[in-house]
């Protein structure tokens, strides 16, 4: 019997019996192993594999649908599925630009993309035995090739699999399922290849497989129809390993010179509805362990998500100091007075700012307690106006260009910490105190800070506990500083680009100025920097260390005491799920607006939606360009953001006053509510709102 029938193991392991009676003839002689048999009897090894020539073209695949299509003989496009998915070597044949390079690099994996997307754009179109052949060579591509260590032309596999359409189906979702696991199962440095070779897909495709993943996951945690999915019991690393594939994704995302996608497209809405703080809960015990927590994934948790955790972990804090507190009083058998659950604070409105200062560092030790605040000689309970009034009313003085503290940009239209030396940062921290206590109370603040200002507030999240280490030093770039200062992130730019001599033609060395408080004073950016002319070879490095100056160095003190204000209220691993945008977005709100689901949320007091001026207010303000929408939101709330909830979480209110029709519009920022007099027409409210709203800037709060 001829040996080459068989599949020989690697040498040292016996071979099977040639024939019945071969072991009893042999049996006390030298045993037969693939080293003592002659080159010309060997079978190769599974490592050798021989990738088999596969010359099939976009054009001609494109062809042969066509006439199946006139001719309705599949038989030929269903033998090319069944043939090139039945096997990661034939994927490879298939697809493979070439066959004999390696195609090792994280730049080009080699695959012939165009040929991939007709391939599955066709497969849609082709009878139901050609689509399941398709799955059935999945099946035995999955199953051959689960175990022994991982090549190049297997990820080429794997990255072409995962963007087959048929994965969107929940019949196909337990092929897919293991698809997921093998890939989530593979070593960091393919994963790193994975990762490189997906920011290389065009932004439809990428999007396809991020919505399938998302599809995928949502399904499986809500199923619309159970039966058709196994027993949850039994798939539990189903949602584990679509959620590790789609971190891949989202990575490629972030290394992308341009993002291909929104970071909000990776949240995934459905888990808004699952059991998020238990999910928190034991993330915050066992960390990034081996159990699965959505936590460790935090960019598929949407904003919405991270508020709400952030909300209640803070309720629980602030649960807990209360409970302190009155603790605290029984042990002592003193009065428990209810005040001691609060954060008090009583100002006067002409000392507000040193009031505010003095209140907040006396209480310093309750700034985890609900913040209840009055004015001093003024009669009224916080219903949550006063506390909105008062953050109104001091971040507007604290950022006045007079009081000296920031500077305002009009090129950025964004405020920037001045760079001025004093003995005293204090007021520096007031500034992140408020920022930590309006997220923490849920109030939406109206401050223009550069997003690198949120960057610097996460580096790193969590303060650390040596206090000599630095903090918010954030690896800033030219477009950070494009942010703040336009025009020398331009110049600077310009520099870098420069064709001709630096040295000869710019003159410039390792030594900038600034103007500090009508004074110009210099800084070396590295020791002995005067003496260092900036040259063509050293330019980069004077960019990047100027851009530091500007954003890190420059502020430190400023930004430390800001830092450390912010943190000494809203110290929380929550805020480490969270990006900068994010902790934008919950200090400042979000700058989309939907005018139209303000109209269907609003309050009407003394109107009704239909009467004839609200309808005409809402058919003026939908009709506002943006730009106007913002000053309405801005002139009725005191910002142009919307809360993290949406427009419905403002409670936006239109009220009637009985006023003459001569009257402007009138607002209550620390209500959200706007009161109009009853106009005659459209045209006379369009008028009197277009007066209102456009001049309102800089005016005090009713």
């Amino acid at each position: 019997m001829c040996c080459r029938g068989f599949l020989f193991l690697r040498s040292k392991i016996e071979l099977p019996p040639i024939c019945p009676n071969v072991r009893l003839k042999h049996q006390h002689q030298h045993r037969i192993t693939v080293d003592n048999l002659p080159p010309d009897v060997r079978a190769r090894f599974a490592t050798d594999k021989v990738m088999p020539l596969r010359t099939k073209t976009v054009k001609e695949f494109q062809e042969d649908i066509e006439r199946a299509t006139v001719s309705g003989d599949w038989k030929h496009v269903h033998d090319f599925y069944l043939t090139t998915f039945g096997s990661f070597l034939e994927l490879n044949a298939a697809f493979k630009k070439d066959a004999s390079p390696l195609f090792n690099t994280i730049e080009d994996s080699g695959i012939n993309t165009k040929f991939i997307n007709a391939v599955y754009d066709a497969l849609s179109l082709t009878p139901p035995d050609a689509q399941r052949a398709v799955l059935k060579g999945i099946i035995n591509s999955l199953l051959r090739e689960w175990k022994g260590r991982r090549t190049k032309d297997d990820l080429r596999a794997y990255f072409i699999l995962v963007q087959n359409p048929q994965c969107t189906s929940p019949a196909t979702y337990v092929i897919y399922a293991h698809l997921l696991r093998q890939i989530a199962a593979l070593a960091e440095a393919d994963h790193y290849f994975l990762m490189h070779w997906f920011k290389k897909l065009s932004q439809k495709r990428f999007k396809q497989l991020v919505e399938r993943l998302h599809l995928f996951i949502s399904t499986r945690l809500f199923p619309v129809k159970p039966e058709e999915l196994p027993p949850m019991a039994k798939c539990s690393w189903w949602i584990p390993s679509a959620t590790k594939v789609l971190s891949l994704l989202n990575a490629a995302n972030i290394i992308s010179s341009t993002p291909i996608l929104p970071f909000v497209d990776f949240y995934n809405p459905t888990l808004d509805h699952t059991d998020f703080m238990e999910d928190y809960r034991i993330w915050q015990t066992q960390g990034n362990s081996t159990r699965f927590t959505f936590c460790q994934f935090a960019f598929i948790l949407s904003t919405v998500v991270k508020k709400a955790v952030i909300q209640k972990d803070s309720e629980q804090q602030m649960i807990s100091m209360a409970r302190q507190s009155l603790v605290d009083k029984v042990s002592r058998r003193q009065r428990v007075d209810m005040s001691l659950l609060f954060l008090n604070i009583k100002v006067r409105r002409l000392q507000l700012v040193s009031d505010s200062m003095d209140e907040l560092t006396r209480n310093r030790a309750d700034l985890k307690k609900k913040l209840k605040v009055s004015f001093v000689g003024e009669a009224g309970l916080d219903m949550g106006g006063l506390t909105k009034e008062w953050f109104l009313l001091l971040i507007r003085q604290i950022f006045h260009t007079d009081y000296g503290m920031f500077t305002f940009f009009n090129d950025s239209h964004c405020h920037w910490f001045s760079s001025w030396k004093c003995d005293n940062f204090s007021e520096f921290r007031l500034v992140g105190v408020l920022m930590g206590l309006a997220v923490y109370n849920s109030i939406t603040l109206d401050i223009s800070f550069p997003p690198c200002v949120y960057k610097k507030l996460l580096t790193p999240p969590v303060v650390p506990c040596d206090l000599d280490l630095p903090v918010g030093m954030a690896t800033l770039t030219l477009d950070d500083l494009q942010q703040v200062m336009p025009d020398l992130s331009h110049g600077l730019a310009e520099l870098l680009s420069y064709e001709g001599n630096v040295e000869e033609d710019f003159c410039t060395t390792f030594q900038v100025s600034q103007e500090e408080l009508g004074v110009i004073k210099s800084y070396n950016l590295k020791p002995g920097g005067d003496k260092i002319p900036v040259t063509n070879q050293n330019r980069k490095e004077y960019v990047q260390l100027y851009v530091d100056f500007l954003l890190n160095k420059s502020i430190y003190r400023q930004f430390t005491t800001f830092y450390y204000g912010f943190h000494s209220v809203c110290a929380s691993d929550a805020l480490m799920l969270l990006r900068p945008e994010e902790v934008e977005i919950l200090v400042c709100g979000s700058p989309n607006l939907d005018m139209s689901s303000l109209q269907k949320a609003a309050q009407y007091e003394g109107y009704s939606k239909t009467d004839p001026t609200i309808r005409a207010f809402w058919d003026v303000v939908l009709g506002f360009p943006l730009k106007f929408q913002k000053r309405l939101l801005h002139f009725s709330t005191g910002s142009d953001r919307v809360p993290v909830g949406g427009m419905a979480d403002l409670n936006f209110k239109i009220s009637k006053i009985d006023a003459s029709t001569e009257w402007l519009p009138i607002s209550h920022t620390c209500f959200n509510q706007i009161c109009l007099p009853p106009y005659k027409n459209k045209k006379e409210l369009k008028q009197k709102l277009t007066i209102a709203i456009s001049n309102a800037e800089g005016f005090g709060l009713e």
